[in-house]
């Protein structure tokens, strides 16, 4: 009989961040569910980046776990997505979206079927784009093929930073529409930095609220009512979310 899956795919128990005497995060406990939208908010300063290179392995914490459906985090690595706010490349590099696809984290070619590219291109609504020279992309494209390349390599965690950082608001309003068919079709659980309220109250099935320590952790309609985000957002914040229905 086959073993059931977790509820939640990641678990954060009491995890704290320390930089000598700068505390970034304090004893956060976070558990994000399996095939869910998590949104994660707050000021700037708050521990957001930090909270995502702890879960990427980038960052050790002071204190605290992160387990993987009960794995450690060096072990679930190549589970896990990462595409980050600024991707810098040179932009009069000759290569293709396609030859990019090619390309493994390390650089070197690996064997991928041509059909998976196709279908990991028209996932994100992009194959027109296939053989388009990357640097000719705009910001919300070259977001849309950093997505795909994840997908590409069966990554079933996504983490986004700020993913509609320099797009259009129509841009922005298509990629988060992307974001959530991906989500329905593959069940992959994103989680996204995100400064943008419309989003989450759209898009999230729950969020994370921080500044350094954990506000509140609730699905958007509970969680944007909150006291504490209500001080960080302003009062605004809950007219917004009833105008939601």
């Amino acid at each position: 009989m086959a073993k059931q899956k977790k509820q939640n795919i990641i678990d954060i128990e009491h995890l704290t961040v320390r930089y000598g005497d700068f505390v970034a995060l304090e004893d956060i406990s976070v558990h994000i569910k399996r095939g869910s939208i998590t949104a994660v908010i707050g000021p700037n300063g708050s521990g957001k980046t930090t909270l995502v290179k702890c879960i990427i392995g980038l960052e050790t914490p002071t204190a605290g776990t992160i387990s993987i459906d009960g794995a450690s985090v060096k072990e679930s690595i190549g589970r896990i997505g990462y595409v980050p706010q600024r991707f810098s490349f040179d932009k009069t590099l000759p290569i293709t979206v396609e030859e990019f696809l090619h390309l493994s984290v390390c650089g070197r070619k690996q064997h991928i079927k041509k059909d998976n590219i196709n279908s990991v291109l028209d996932m994100v609504d992009m194959k027109v784009q296939k053989f388009k020279r990357l640097g000719a992309l705009s910001g919300g494209q070259l977001q849309r093929i950093l997505i795909a390349r994840a997908l590409l390599h069966e990554r079933d965690i996504m983490i986004l930073d700020e993913p509609s950082t320099g797009i259009d608001a129509v841009g922005e309003r298509s990629l988060y529409k992307m974001i959530k068919s991906i989500n329905e079709k593959k069940k992959t659980t994103f989680i996204i930095v995100s400064h943008e309220l419309d989003f989450v109250t759209k898009y999230a099935d729950s969020v994370v609220c921080l500044n350094r320590k954990l506000i509140c952790h609730d699905a958007p309609e509970k969680a944007l009512l909150c006291e504490g985000v209500k001080e960080l957002y302003g009062s605004h914040v809950a007219v917004h979310l009833h105008h939601k229905h």
